[in-house]
Order: structure tokens, then sequence, then C-alpha cells
């Protein structure tokens, strides 16, 4: 069998065509896209065909005209894709949430409208499990919001907005104010959790998705270590709560610590546990982590590190705390981003300031992480997100 390559290419001069499949694909393999953060011609969202058997991927489109796309949403119901659009990323202007209509066979987006932000920087976007509403982040203003998904997959105007207040002051350069990180939804899509960096805490908002409303339980939070900065967070992949609480996770992007809470499925409070480093014992230089990521089954977690440029592979045991098992090389600079395919067969990092992506084969018994070939070159990858 010949061994899987990824094909290298330079996007930037890349039409909006769809190529044919290589031997290896399938016509159910699923579509990747990838946005490119950057400005005039380079940004924009790639997409490609995966395979799911050796780990390939094969140029589909390329949807140029969008500026700044740092982060990426998908619908439920896979029609529709979510991007941030901003002429200059965390500037004096409110930036934009973008809607587009996915061409499953393509790739291909069509624009179906924009609407504000109501903030600057705007870095994490997450559709609800209903599809009904769109959450947001925005880093530089701290703040989140939500606004209705339409029908049609458009966006109405926001209709739930939070401005976050204070700050931890414990990294004066960092956290002299809030910068609401990531927010995401719970697993029975009537919480969701806003990591916030400059406050050292995960701020909780009960979700009434129908109305595409956030409601604030300052009660709820959960504090983080002081000067954690606590980033992205995910859940614990279950079926359901009925053990009473969900486990909910946090990289923590100034401690390089990966974090532990409980949450209370009935009033959604969060109690914090252990906290385990992503860094080896012996490292001296400055790194900061982006990302986290668990296989479906939830047998492992993998976090990055920026600086350090490295994937730490974490191994989930039975009372849900976290031992290290490996830290591999991301193959490239400035890992930003992590996806695990829906079988845990294959886990991708996007390294944003490498201008490469990178697929790695996971192995099912010890989680460790092999590269499949060289690097795909691309502009300034941000954000992956999988259809179906």
């Amino acid at each position: 069998m010949t061994s899987p390559l990824l094909r290298s290419l330079s996007l930037t001069a890349m039409a909006v065509s769809a190529l044919t499949l290589s031997p290896s694909l399938q016509a159910d393999d699923p579509l990747l896209f990838v946005s490119s953060f950057a400005g005039d011609e380079k940004g924009a969202v790639s997409a490609f065909r995966l395979s799911l058997e050796d780990g390939s991927l094969s140029p589909l489109a390329r949807t140029g005209g969008i500026q700044n796309p740092f982060f990426l949403a998908v619908s439920p119901d896979q029609r529709f894709l979510y991007t941030v659009h901003t002429e200059a990323f965390g500037g004096e202007e409110n930036e934009e949430v973008a809607a587009y209509a996915i061409e499953p066979a393509s790739g291909a987006l069509t624009l179906l409208n924009r609407q504000s932000a109501q903030g600057t920087a705007t870095c994490y976007l997450e559709v609800d499990h209903s599809g009904k509403a769109l959450l947001l982040a925005n880093y530089s203003s701290g703040s989140v919001a939500a606004l209705p998904i339409r029908e049609d997959g458009s966006l109405g105007e926001i209709t739930s907005f939070t401005q976050h207040e204070g700050g931890s002051q414990v990294d004066p350069k960092r956290q002299s104010g809030p910068h609401a990180h990531s927010i995401i939804v719970s697993p029975g899509n009537d919480f969701a959790c806003a990591a916030d960096l400059g406050l050292d805490k995960i701020l909780v908002y009960r979700l009434d998705s129908a109305k595409s409303e956030l409601e604030s339980l300052p009660d709820a939070a959960g504090a983080t270590l002081p000067g954690a900065g606590p980033r992205h967070l995910a859940y614990f992949p279950e079926s359901d709560n009925s053990s009473g609480a969900s486990q909910l996770y946090a990289i923590d992007e100034l401690s390089n610590t990966i974090t532990r809470y409980s949450q209370d499925a009935k009033t959604g409070s969060l109690t914090r546990h252990e906290s385990v480093a992503t860094l080896p014992e012996d490292f001296e230089g400055t790194s900061h982590c982006a990302d986290l990521k668990f296989t479906p089954d939830g047998k492992f977690l993998y976090g990055t590190n920026r600086g350090h440029d490295s994937i730490a592979i974490f191994r989930t045991e039975k009372d849900f705390t976290l031992t290290r098992v490996g830290i591999v090389p991301s193959l490239g600079k400035g890992p930003q981003n992590l996806l695990v395919t829906p079988d845990g067969k294959w886990l991708l990092c996007a390294n944003m300031p490498g201008n490469n992506l990178l697929v790695f084969r996971i192995d099912p018994d010890t989680g460790h992480l092999t590269p499949t070939g060289a690097p795909l070159e691309i502009a300034m990858p941000s954000c992956l997100r999988l259809l179906p």
C-alpha cells in the first residue's frame, strides 16, 4: 500500500473548484473546513476531503473574501457554517459574524448575511445543540452574546449580551480587565460556560436556546487558580449526566495547565478539582496553551503548547483525573487548534504562525500520535471543523 502523504499546496492561489478525489478517498469521507486568519486576499475558509482510511487530505474549495476568520462553528444539521469577519481583528470597530450555506459536494460556501458581534477580537463561536442559537465570546472587549439562527441559517441581531467586569490583576499585562476567550454549551443544552482569561473565572449562564438568551448565574461560576488564565473548555464525552454532574476541563493559557471542574446538573455550579501540567518539568522557555480535545470515548485528552510547540497527551482515569502519558512535537510553530475525528482514529493540528496543518494517527491503546505525512502548507490556519 502506498504510504499516505499530505499534499502540499499554496491555498492563496487555489481557485474555488471541486477536484477529483484521490483513490484513497471515498464519497462519504467527511469535509474539513480550515480558516486562514488573515486579511486581504489571504483571508479565506478552505475545504478539504479527509480520508478516514489513511488520513490523507484532498483540496476541494477555497472561499475567499472572508477577512480574518479566526474561528468557525457548524450547525448541528451540517448545512451552515459561521465565521468571524473583520477588517481589523481586535481593533476599535465592532466585529461581525458571518453565516454561510454549505455546498456539501464541493465544500463551497455561499454568504447568507452578517451581524455585529458587539465587541472586538471575537475569538470563539458555538452553535447550541438545537441549532437555534449562536453563542460568541469577544476577547478584547470582554463580553459574551447570543444571536438567533433563522430557519434559513442566517443570523438575527444579538438578543442577549453580557459585559464581563473586573480583572484578576495577577498578570498585569494580560489580566487588567475581562477577556472572554471561549463559550461552550453543556451536554444537556441547558447551560453555557465561558472562560474569561482576564478574570481567572469560568462564568456560567443558563441557556434558553428557543429565545437565544443567556441568563448570568454569578453564584455558579468557578474560580481558577490565581494567574491561570483559562482559555478553552471541553466537556468529558458522555451520553447523559445521570451521575448528577458533568465533568468540564479548562486549558489554562498562562499557567500551562489543564484544570478539571465538576458541574452540578441542576444548578450549573462549578467545583474546581486538580490541575495537571502540559509542559515537561525541565522546560524553561516561554509557552502558552491554546486548545484541548477529547477522543470520542473520553479515553484520551490532548492539549497544545505554543512556544514549546507540542501536543500534550493525557489518559483519563476512572475518577476523571488526568495522567500525562506523553508530549509530541506539533511539527509546526504555535499549535492553535485541534480536531479529533468522530471515529477516534485521527487528530488534526493547525499550527497557525507555522502556516501548516498536520494529521496524526491516534494509537487506540496508548493515545500516542504518529504523523501521517508531510505538513500541509496553508496560510495561518486558526480553526478546524469537520462535516460530518
